[in-house]
């Protein structure tokens, strides 16, 4: 009854979905999180009203009820509302860039994402143990010494200590598609360690209110804002319903699988611009492929 394909999803600028933009004393506009590594999300309304309101600027609105459902009408029986045929799950980061001083950008992730990520993508293979990493990977190395054996090996330095690369695996099939992320930087950590370098890696910004007439902030009018940096990838679930022929042919960009996008708040200020890119069986039936 339903068809399974996936998103992906590569943000282009910093990137919130959570808190609105408040003027309380020392708000911080936190970003929704993951209730178990928490690390960031989008939840599936968003991705769902972006799609809906793309969909209703674009030549296409007048499919925008059959796809996604249409919307109260006053009067009618049960509001006049229908189901969508088209389901979205939220997105999960599967990369988040890190700093590393010294050294260049990695992007980490841990087992529980990538498990999401494989399960979404239906990619074999085996995860990859915690501490995992190319060969290639340029990181600092080392070598000591002890109880006469020797040990070599390579770390990274993170802002919140040293991380010691155990395993060298090939991160090549790791590399979501329709991104260019460079599989010599991709590194695996600790389900228990996510957490920590997620919140060393999020984009902060403090801002302000100014007076209406001159540039001056407002009393109390400071607060900040976090988010995703740019370059991050995540991936999201989509089903859609195609029981009956005329429920078939879910195009949601025009001429491609792949489209930039706003997600969240703060457009306007330069946060949200994202390159959103749709894979799977579902889009290789002959007529969606050629349409592509």
């Amino acid at each position: 009854m339903y068809q399974k394909a996936y998103g992906i999803i590569e943000t282009l600028a910093p990137l919130h979905v959570g808190a609105s933009a408040g003027e309380e004393t020392g708000n911080l506009n936190l970003i929704f999180r993951d209730p178990f590594t928490q690390t960031g999300i989008i939840p599936g309304s968003s991705i769902r009203g972006r799609f809906r309101a793309d969909m209703r600027s674009g030549k296409n609105k007048g499919d925008v009820a059959k796809w996604y459902g249409h919307e109260a009408i006053d009067g009618q029986k049960d509001g006049g509302t229908t189901e969508s045929l088209v389901k979205f799950e939220y997105a999960s980061l599967v990369w988040l860039p890190v700093f590393c001083p010294g050294q260049p950008v990695v992007w980490v992730s841990c087992p529980r994402l990538l498990q999401r990520y494989q399960r979404l993508t239906q990619m074999p293979g085996a995860i990859p143990n915690p501490y995992s990493a190319a060969k290639t990977l340029q990181a600092k190395q080392f070598s000591e010494t002890k109880s006469k054996q020797t040990r070599s090996g390579s770390v990274l330095f993170f802002n919140l200590g040293f991380l010691e690369i155990e395993h060298s695996v090939d991160m090549k099939p790791w590399v979501p598609a329709g991104t260019t992320l460079p599989d010599s930087q991709l590194v695996v950590v600790g389900d228990n360690d996510i957490a920590m370098i997620h919140d060393m890696a999020l984009y902060r910004q403090s801002r302000v209110k100014l007076q209406d007439e001159m540039k001056k902030v407002n009393s109390g009018a400071f607060f900040n804002v976090e988010a995703l940096p740019e370059g991050s990838v995540l991936v999201f679930p989509v089903a859609i319903k195609d029981d009956r022929p005329e429920n078939r042919g879910w195009r949601p960009f025009v001429d491609a699988l792949a489209e930039e996008m706003y997600f969240g708040g703060l457009e306007s200020v330069g946060f949200g611009r994202c390159q959103v890119s749709l894979h799977g069986e579902y889009f290789q039936t002959p007529d969606l492929a050629n349409a592509a």
